[in-house]
């Protein structure tokens, strides 16, 4: 795998090499500075878009037990620089953020379950993003080899995402249990009941419709605000682009950007995905590999804090539930002198009178 990312890593470095030679990289350079403040809006709003989506997770935690909002956002932060900065898939800094989750003192069934909820919120919102993206270039420009692309890669995506939310259902728990029964020795797999626990924190998460349901309103908005990332960069650089137009490149630069998850950045796939989707409203080269800068600049600004963020989140000590006090130790000679201590007389009891002259033999016996 690590090769895998590495030979990817090469490849999108000489793609982006390739396209910026082939510009001219003097021509680039003039359109990056034409951005002006632009690229600072670029920055901002970025920014901005990362705490927003924290708080689109802070939004699906159930009132009682669930971190702060400054927690969530801090490890949104996370999150976001290492998807974006290091070689990890675009997953990886989910992973970690989760598990940071349980240094804060969460449950790893909530932490983990919490985390799968927000990424299946995010996903359902590229995808209606991506849709509304498509249906606007059709409503603009009609067919072509750009709108056949990206709704051949939504009939793709559409049963991928539905078999990932199937698979955090009742079903993917039945499923995933008995891979691990099949392929995984007993005593070794206690993991098994952390995958029940998993998927009953799962279920509690899933029946509160009302806070996953603002889960995806929030997540909806953040993707506007990459909207406007776009709009305003190219309308710094001298191009009348309109919102729509914007959301259009935005939206499909997403779904491209998404769909290169392998490669480290999606370096070269998001270069190639603005060169295509710009060239369709006029926009040459030269400024679309300008506003690829840009968005880059911005993931380099957002995605560093992020990692010192990481780093000051490892070094804290982990927080645990305070355990139990010790139970009393227990007197065994005053427990054992209360039992074998004759019986205190009581007015209320009727005392039976033995004769001397009875028969204890067989008492005797049993003594």
């Amino acid at each position: 795998m690590k090769r895998l990312t590495t030979l990817a890593l090469i490849a999108g470095l000489c793609t982006v090499v390739g396209l910026f030679l082939s510009s001219g990289v003097e021509d680039v350079a003039a359109a990056v500075v034409s951005a002006g403040w632009g690229a600072l809006f670029v920055v901002v709003a970025r920014a901005f878009a990362v705490a927003w989506a924290g708080l689109g997770w802070f939004a699906i935690f159930p009132s009682a037990g669930r971190p702060s909002l400054g927690t969530c956002v801090n490890l949104r932060f996370v999150r976001e620089g290492i998807n974006t900065l290091l070689p990890v898939a675009q997953v990886g800094g989910d992973l970690i953020a989760a598990r940071l989750l349980v240094k804060r003192g969460l449950t790893g069934a909530l932490s983990g379950a919490s985390m799968l909820v927000d990424l299946m919120t995010q996903a359902v919102t590229q995808f209606l993003f991506t849709v509304a993206g498509l249906a606007a270039l059709v409503w603009l420009v009609g067919d072509g080899p750009v709108v056949r692309t990206v709704a051949g890669g939504l009939a793709i995506a559409a049963p991928a995402l539905a078999a990932f939310f199937i698979i955090q259902r009742r079903g993917g728990h039945r499923l995933i249990q008995g891979l691990v029964n099949r392929f995984a020795g007993g005593r070794e797999w206690r993991a098994l009941g952390a995958i029940d626990a998993l998927y009953a924190e799962l279920r509690r998460l899933y029946a509160a419709p009302l806070r996953v349901g603002n889960g995806v309103l929030i997540h909806s908005v953040g993707w506007l605000i990459g909207t406007l990332e776009v709009y305003v960069a190219l309308r710094c650089m001298g191009y009348s682009i309109t919102f729509t137009e914007a959301l259009i490149i935005e939206s499909l630069a997403q779904a491209v950007r998404g769909a290169a998850f392998a490669i480290p950045g999606a370096l070269g796939a998001q270069e190639g995905g603005l060169i295509a989707l710009c060239a369709i409203f006029g926009i040459p080269m030269e400024a679309a590999l300008a506003l690829s800068l840009v968005k880059r600049l911005a993931d380099l600004l957002v995605g560093v804090p992020g990692l010192v963020l990481w780093h000051v989140a490892e070094g804290r000590p982990e927080r645990k539930e305070p355990e139990a006090a010790p139970a009393a130790p227990i007197d065994l000679s005053a427990r054992l002198g209360a039992v074998l201590q004759p019986p205190v007389s009581h007015p209320a009891y009727a005392y039976v009178s033995i004769p001397a002259d009875s028969d204890l033999g067989d008492l005797k016996k049993c003594a």
